[in-house]
């Protein structure tokens, strides 16, 4: 099977992190960039939109029709709320840094022509989910209320010693309005360098079961199965995620076996 996590060093330029070639997705691709100031990346793929989340710095976004200068607000992760960039396909832009920038470019196929849109710190909704031992801030950023094809895109913020996306759920059947068939991947940072968390990726029939340790820089794909994590006591966990398919949205189902917790 092939490895589920993938690691980006943090170096300048742009690191292909996630593709058709190296990965089980079959939607999702994930880039990497970090430009110097003045540094430009083009992006001119047809048939495929894109969500540009800013992990830290500042940027601009150009493309025909749309100009978003100077945007971000945080200067990394732990520093508040993410600023985003929505890109239709067939959209191509440009991407400046405005001082040293990181940030992370999803993209997937798309059949649907949308407008380019700025989702700024102010539009981000956080929610607070779980109960003691399972709680997360989940920050809302690329959503239903952006119009979009299959793009999906959160933040969430988990203190060390709890787990997250639990009780274990999974998304990967047709079977609306319960479940949607969403490919998703998991991007994650800790507030300190030794800090890491166990990413756990398995299915009831088996044939997946990956518990895989997780530490700044890394990837995980979650191609199908049922995904906690859990964080190590003493370290904040921020993670990154991306989903991707045709009901935009949260449509899963709950492992039965601990769907009590639940109640």
């Amino acid at each position: 099977m092939m490895n589920l996590k993938k690691t980006w060093n943090g170096k300048y330029g742009k690191s292909e992190i996630i593709t058709r070639k190296n990965s089980t997705m079959e939607r999702v691709e994930i880039d990497a960039l970090k430009l110097h100031d003045g540094e430009t990346k083009k992006y001119s793929e047809c048939g495929k939109e894109y969500g540009i989340t800013i992990l830290g710095g500042k940027c601009s976004v150009t493309g025909d029709g749309f100009s978003f200068k100077k945007i971000g607000k945080r200067k990394n992760v732990f520093d508040g709320t993410a600023t985003c960039v929505y890109i239709p396909r067939n959209k191509e832009f440009t991407i400046k840094g405005e001082g040293e920038v990181s940030m992370i470019v999803a993209k997937c196929p798309s059949e649907k022509d949308c407008a380019p849109r700025l989702i700024s710190p102010d539009d981000i909704i956080v929610k607070s989910l779980g109960k003691p031992g399972w709680q997360r801030d989940a920050h809302f950023v690329l959503d239903e209320r952006c119009d979009a094809d299959m793009i999906y895109i959160g933040e969430a913020y988990v203190e060390g010693g709890q787990w997250s996306s639990f009780p274990p759920h999974k998304h990967d059947d047709d079977n609306m309005p319960t479940e949607a068939d969403t490919e998703e991947v998991y991007y994650y940072e800790f507030d300190k360098p030794e800090g890491f968390g166990i990413q756990m990726i398995y299915s009831k029939e088996g044939d997946v079961d990956e518990t895989i340790k997780v530490k700044t820089g890394d990837f995980a794909e979650i191609h199908r199965g049922y995904h906690p994590l859990a964080t190590a006591p003493g370290y904040k966990c921020y993670y990154y995620w991306v989903m991707a398919g045709k009901n935009r949205g949260f449509f899963m189902t709950t492992d039965e076996e601990h769907a009590w917790l639940n109640k």
